[in-house]
């Protein structure tokens, strides 16, 4: 028992120290233009469960947590539940890395198989699951790598049900073609990136979803209702 926790605690401490070092590195080389939506709007990082990144574009997304205070980056320390693809974590270079972007990451094969079910059974009552929900990244084209239009996937509805209570965190990003597109190997620096925020309670949002789509058709409702979000706010 004493072992686990000086173990947990050491990756905790590794995830942190990685997650300041990139805090740095991105402040010394680029510039952030990120603000909410909404200044009225809960903004305590606490009762944050679930952040879903909208507008996948790029592997260096990591530099976001540079202008994200240091208590959130605690969190994703020592909370942080984080889906990564498993071929994502099989490369050498890469794959070490997005092992140690948050305190528990699970890998999955972007299919509703074993591997998300693994995913949901790791959420416990203080997790924070950290979410990309349309499951791969946006080419230069504006698809996906197949060709095929950046859709919502419906694994953000199954988490929306799972996690009780809490808020969201919207994050809707101006996407980082201009710093890193797919397939460049190095990417450019003093760019500004832009994100865009939004806290939503969990309970409530459910809540209002199933009183106008009942269960049938939650998951459906939930991804329109992202993909007419990301396409309103994020500052593309």
């Amino acid at each position: 028992m004493i072992k686990c926790k000086r173990v947990k605690m050491t990756r905790e401490n590794l995830v942190y120290g990685l997650l300041r070092s990139v805090k740095t590195l991105s402040r010394c080389f680029y510039r952030f233009d990120i603000s909410w939506i909404d200044e009225s709007r809960d903004r305590s990082w606490d009762s944050i469960r679930l952040v879903a990144f909208l507008n996948h574009t790029s592997l260096f997304e990591p530099l976001f947590v540079g202008w994200f205070p240091n208590e959130f980056l605690k969190r994703i320390a020592s909370k942080g539940l984080m889906p990564v693809a498993d071929k994502a974590l099989q490369r050498p270079v890469m794959g070490n890395f997005f092992n140690l972007v948050a305190g528990n990451v699970v890998p999955i094969s972007r299919m509703k198989d074993r591997t998300w079910l693994t995913l949901l059974n790791h959420i416990h009552s203080d997790s924070m699951v950290i979410i990309m929900p349309e499951g791969r990244m946006m080419r230069r084209d504006g698809l996906d790598k197949n060709g095929k239009p950046m859709t919502v996937r419906g694994g953000i509805a199954d988490l929306i049900q799972k996690i009780s209570h809490g808020r969201i965190l919207m994050a809707y990003s101006g996407g980082l073609h201009h710093v890193q597109a797919p397939g460049q190997l190095v990417p450019r620096l003093f760019k500004t990136i832009q994100m865009r925020l939004e806290s939503v309670d969990i309970r409530q949002y459910r809540e209002s979803l199933l009183s106008r789509s009942g269960y049938k058709d939650f998951k459906t409702a939930v991804i329109k209702d992202f993909e007419s979000r990301r396409d309103r706010f994020c500052p593309f």
